[in-house]
């Protein structure tokens, strides 16, 4: 499926095409604290699937607890996440955020990580793969 979109303000713009059964909710404590909500939905691409077609986003680097790094990209301007990837060589795949997308209403979540992290006010999602983890 092709997908554009971009950051709220539109400064910076891209196209990719994903597998929308790929779609997925993380809700481990670093995508519920960069979000400002409960989790992150995502959906990935591969590098070569993946182009920011306007603007340049403003790189962040995390380490997270396993010791990996995550490339964090947003817009400087508005602050829109618009996705993470590696860090160093190897092929990248680009972790989409959905909201971002044009087609975001067909990017519906199939799958659910970190499950043993999500907030407990939060509905059961039914129908979906769960990992307690990732």
């Amino acid at each position: 499926m092709k997908i554009d979109g971009g950051c709220h303000c539109g400064a910076i713009t891209y196209e990719a095409e994903v597998d929308p059964e790929k779609t997925s909710i993380c809700h481990c404590t670093d995508c519920q604290q960069l979000t400002g909500t409960a989790f992150r939905v995502t959906v990935p691409a591969t590098e070569d699937h993946y182009r920011i077609t306007s603007g340049e986003p403003k790189i962040y680097i995390k380490t997270v607890a396993s010791g990996a790094k995550r490339t964090q990209a947003f817009c400087a301007d508005c602050g829109s996440h618009l996705y993470a990837t590696s860090v160093g060589d190897g092929p990248k795949v680009y972790g989409i955020r959905a909201g971002t997308s044009r087609q975001r209403q067909n990017l519906v979540p199939r799958h659910q990580k970190w499950h043993r992290s999500a907030l407990h006010w939060l509905p059961e999602f039914e129908g979906m793969t769960t990992v307690e983890e990732q």
